[in-house]
């Protein structure tokens, strides 16, 4: 599961039995990411308030699949197959298109969003996505530029920001730890976005 000691459902208690009990799928399954922040539960829980708060909440315009696509280009361009696999099916549930689904992430893979069935303001937050991921210290005001040229509004411009850096931390956290798939159920998440405090998986 990971590289280091974690707790599991049936053994926690306290603190992290009720984090888990707020993060939790069926059967009582706590995502292997979450479970790898249980020697410190308080890291856990500003690690599901970034990620509801980034990626799941009423506040952001942007659509989620948006957001969700954001984060698995993002996963992959850090080569976590933990993190594109789990949002892979996150995006695809939302598109609720199996065909282009299947092109985006044939797209994400080869490193070529210009091909993805996306339009130009899509394709242009990904491009904006890649350079923040692969070389921030790059970054400069006309990468802002260029996404206010493509439609997006500067509240829009930091969810996607937002989206990526929350992506690479949790890539990180998945690496850095060998955090893995093993027992997990692919592609839950927390979709009640009208409750920033509601965690649970579905």
């Amino acid at each position: 599961m990971t590289w280091i000691k974690t707790v599991s459902y049936e053994e926690a208690v306290g603190k992290l039995r009720k984090l888990y009990d707020r993060v939790k799928g069926p059967d009582n399954n706590v995502d292997n990411i979450m479970m790898s922040h249980s020697l410190r539960p308080h890291s856990m829980e500003g690690h599901m308030a970034m990620y509801k708060y980034c990626l799941h909440h009423t506040g952001n315009t942007l659509h989620k699949w948006y957001l969700e696509c954001i984060g698995v280009y993002v996963s992959f361009l850090n080569s976590c197959s933990y993190c594109v696999e789990h949002h892979y099916q996150g995006m695809r549930r939302l598109v609720d298109d199996e065909t282009r689904s299947r092109a985006l992430r044939a797209a994400i893979e080869a490193d070529e969003v210009a091909n993805a069935p996306l339009d130009a303001r899509e394709i242009a937050g990904m491009v904006y996505a890649r350079k923040l991921t692969v070389s921030p210290s790059d970054m400069a005001e006309t990468d802002i530029e260029a996404l206010r040229e493509a439609g997006f509004e500067d509240g829009e411009i930091l969810e996607i920001n937002q989206v990526t850096s929350y992506f690479c931390y949790a890539n990180r956290t998945v690496l850095g730890l060998g955090v893995n798939t093993d027992g997990d159920i692919i592609g839950l998440s927390p979709n009640n976005s009208d409750d920033p405090d509601d965690w649970n998986h579905k």
